[in-house]
């Protein structure tokens, strides 16, 4: 009986003792978890787990850029901003895998993980890189002319400028490890960052031709370089620090073997949101707005006079018959006269009762026609409220009563 509560001693003895000593290694970890992955969860070193969660939350918002885009794809009815649609894809695609590969180095270091390291930074980097450089010339375009290339141009050609670092990258392993036998974590940070000089080329031609985005006619999309531009910079601006912090800082600060990880993990995730908020959100937010007109008509503006566009005759269509017959012709006017009692010359004659008026003078004799006060003589507004065709005379119509 003793033994069995000895046992059971040692047994809650042992449990806490050993809870402890894992606590003690990688405090915040599970007791199974593989030592490698020991920075995504230890909270002694808590850089790993800030920095996973900044880049877990980028690869959810380029995810979400990504659905949106392709729901909305269907509503998009400008062809300038269809475009482009497709290289967005791709550069949301690159700034994912950006996002994945910080988790790369957060976790301990093996062949398939330098492997990783070594060939994709340089390609996924070229990826987006080329992607802003392709963006660049479509709004140079549309700034300077109105057009843009066509979206296979663009795609294609960003895909062939990723294409040349994909050939270095491959050279590179190939060289080191598969020649020389060389382990795939044995290369030096010079060595790294040489590798990526393509990239650098990349980026200050991309920005040098975003300040070309400024200059032209078509004010709409100047906006559109304003964001390249500005991406493009804050993109000099990091990789001068990372570069700097990792080939000099590091070893002056003698924290050279501990601080490369996370010196390239902060600057990829930096990188990836800066891709996110200042070109990715700004982009897929024009493209979905919609078009609008070049100059919208100003109806206030009295400076010159508008006219109709059409005439009026083309609104209103009036019968032959109804342009000759006038309503109040000269003619049936002295034809009136006449039957009402006056005849021609009659004006200008002195009556024996007027002899202290002046004459009025003669008329003189005019040509005559008959009367047709039984003939109904619509008016123009009557023509107009009838649609364009001359209506007919009321049934108590009996003439045209005189004055």
């Amino acid at each position: 009986m003793r033994t069995h509560q000895v046992l059971a001693l040692l047994l809650l003895v042992a449990i806490p003792s050993a809870a402890s000593e894992n606590s003690s290694t990688s405090r915040g970890c599970g007791l199974d978890l593989l030592p490698q992955y020991v920075s995504l969860c230890d909270l002694d070193a808590i850089w790993g787990i800030v920095v996973e969660a900044v880049a877990g939350a980028g690869a959810l918002i380029t995810l979400l850029l990504m659905l949106i885009l392709l729901v909305r794809l269907p509503f998009i009815k400008d062809v300038e901003k269809r475009r482009p649609v497709c290289l967005y894809f791709l550069f949301l695609l690159g700034t994912l895998g950006l996002f994945g590969l910080t988790f790369a180095f957060i976790i301990r270091m093996d062949e398939t993980i330098c492997s990783m390291r070594r060939f994709l930074w340089g390609v996924l980097f070229a990826l987006c890189f080329s992607c802003l450089l392709c963006q660049t010339w479509r709004i140079r375009r549309l700034v300077r002319q109105g057009t843009s290339p066509p979206g296979w141009q663009l795609v294609g050609l960003a895909l062939c400028l990723m294409l040349v670092q994909v050939i270095i990258a491959t050279e590179w392993l190939g060289l080191t490890v598969l020649r020389d036998s060389k382990p795939a974590c044995a290369y030096e940070p010079m060595d790294f960052v040489m590798a990526l000089i393509y990239d650098m080329v990349l980026l200050v031609v991309t920005l040098a031709q975003a300040f070309f985005t400024l200059c032209g006619k078509f004010l709409r999309w100047k906006l559109n370089g304003v964001f390249v531009l500005i991406t493009s910079f804050l993109s000099v601006l990091i990789w001068v620090t990372w570069i700097t912090m990792y080939l000099f800082g590091n070893a002056m600060i003698e924290h050279a073997d501990s601080w490369s990880d996370p010196t390239l993990a902060i600057a990829l995730a930096a990188n990836g949101w800066v891709f996110i908020v200042f070109h990715a959100i700004p982009e897929i937010h024009c493209t979905l707005l919609p078009p609008l007109q070049e100059n919208p008509p100003n109806y206030f503006d009295t400076s010159q006079p508008r006219m109709r566009e059409t005439a009026f005759e083309e609104d209103v269509h009036l019968s032959r018959t109804y342009m000759e017959n006038k309503a109040f012709s000269m003619d049936e006017h002295n034809a009136a006269l006449r039957t009402a009692g006056f005849s021609n010359g009659s004006l200008g004659k002195r009556s024996p009762g007027s002899l202290g008026k002046r004459p009025t003078g003669s008329l003189g004799k005019r040509p005559s026609a008959p009367f047709r006060s039984n003939v109904y003589q619509p008016t123009e507004m009557a023509v107009v409220l009838n649609g364009g065709t001359i209506p007919t005379a009321p049934p108590s119509h009996t003439g045209r009563h005189l004055w």
